[in-house]
């Protein structure tokens, strides 16, 4: 994606800010027949009907039983999804925290009935009343599936996995004797500047950085001022999965933080050596939800798709495929995950993981004087620019 298309997507974003009322719009008090669709903003491989891969087929048998067609947006970053969600026509999304807070306050995205989906009980309860789609005891979605970003590596240059984030962020000589200038990749979303933030909070304590998305002035100059100097190291700003693939299969392209989904796909393609992990800082993550557009054009069948998200066929599939963790936790004892597939997916990893959200001025661990989102775009845009 340009630079021109990534300033146009954010600059939209950002009219979603944090301080616009809360989503009011009429809950469903029961469910009718369905529309005959829904249309989805979604993650790539959040959404599989088999087309890809037979044994990965969630969304031909809903079609069949509620004769809802289903069809996907699929978006590479949150400020995509956001962009799309406002701009209307579509009925859900799989919003992570780092757009779900805005969707809420922007009035875009509406409350849930949940007595309209009986397998919402099945939730993990550390998912259930998640802030990121609570709001004052009111829900504003169903939870999907979460999962780390993960540091995705070439196994032939890495004989073991790399211990920290280091191999991204600072110029070194890799263990095949080369440099890593050139040979690594960063997420082009405005919110990868958390990543730089988890970083350098485990490295230069002396900074007080206690949250990744509550940065003040000073140690946010610092975050952008290591985003600089990566920027010299890095091959491409990703954000299409199929592109980072391709450039650690054919452009030399070692090291990088990546998507579980990418993983998968390069393992089962056999033609470069992968491997992934968790370094030693910890990770950033989503946790996404399934929320409803305030306007959605096909609300009965959206419901259906609420509930439907929530069955072990939807939830196992998706985390099999994916490479994420679900977020009913039943659906680890699914045969699609193999026993410990959950586990494989990092389950155990959930207290590690710094989930995104929006940063916002008000924040408990700086004092309540933290930079805010909007300034958190302009500085990321400006890096990737190379202004």
């Amino acid at each position: 994606m340009s630079v021109k298309s990534r300033l146009a997507i954010t600059s939209v974003a950002t009219t979603l800010l944090l301080g616009a009322g809360v989503a009011q719009a009429d809950m469903l008090e029961s469910i009718g027949e369905g529309e005959g669709e829904v249309a989805i903003v979604a993650w790539p491989g959040y959404i599989e009907r088999g087309e890809t891969d037979p044994n990965y087929d969630w969304v031909t048998g809903f079609e069949k039983e509620t004769g809802c067609k289903v069809t996907v947006k699929t978006a590479g970053s949150s400020d995509e999804m956001v962009s799309l969600m406002n701009g209307g026509g579509f009925d859900l999304v799989t919003a992570s925290g780092d757009a779900s807070v805005r969707l809420i306050r922007g009035g875009t995205v509406q409350p849930i009935n949940l007595s309209l989906i009986p397998e919402y009980s099945k939730v993990d309860p550390k998912l259930q009343n998640a802030s990121w789609h609570t709001v004052d005891g009111q829900h504003f979605g169903v939870p999907w599936q979460w999962g780390a970003n993960v540091l995705m590596y070439n196994a032939d240059v890495f004989e073991n996995a790399p211990q920290s984030w280091s191999v991204v962020f600072e110029e070194q000589t890799l263990p095949d004797g080369k440099s890593n200038k050139g040979r690594v990749e960063a997420y082009y979303g405005t919110i990868y500047l958390a990543d730089a933030a988890l970083y350098l909070m485990a490295n230069k304590p002396e900074l007080g950085i206690k949250d990744p998305y509550e940065l003040n002035q000073t140690q946010f100059d610092a975050v952008v001022d290591l985003l600089r100097q990566q920027r010299g190291l890095v091959n491409r700003y990703w954000s299409d999965v199929v592109a980072q693939m391709d450039d650690f299969t054919n452009e030399g392209v070692v090291a990088s933080t990546s998507w579980p989904f990418q993983v998968n796909t390069l393992r089962a393609g056999g033609k470069v050596k992968i491997g992934s992990t968790v370094p030693k800082e910890g990770a950033t993550g989503w946790a996404d939800t399934t929320m409803m557009h305030a306007d959605a054009p096909h609300p009965n069948c959206a419901y259906k798709w609420l509930n439907h998200s929530l069955t072990n066929v939807a939830q196992a599939g998706t985390a099999a495929w994916f490479g994420s963790v679900p977020a009913v936790p039943a659906a680890c004892d699914d045969p699609m995950l193999a026993g410990n597939g959950c586990v494989v997916n990092g389950i155990q990893l959930f207290s590690r993981i710094h989930f995104w959200r929006t940063p916002e001025k008000d924040c408990p661990t700086q004092g309540g004087e933290c930079v805010p989102y909007r300034d958190w775009v302009s500085a990321v845009q400006s890096v990737q620019s190379g202004q």
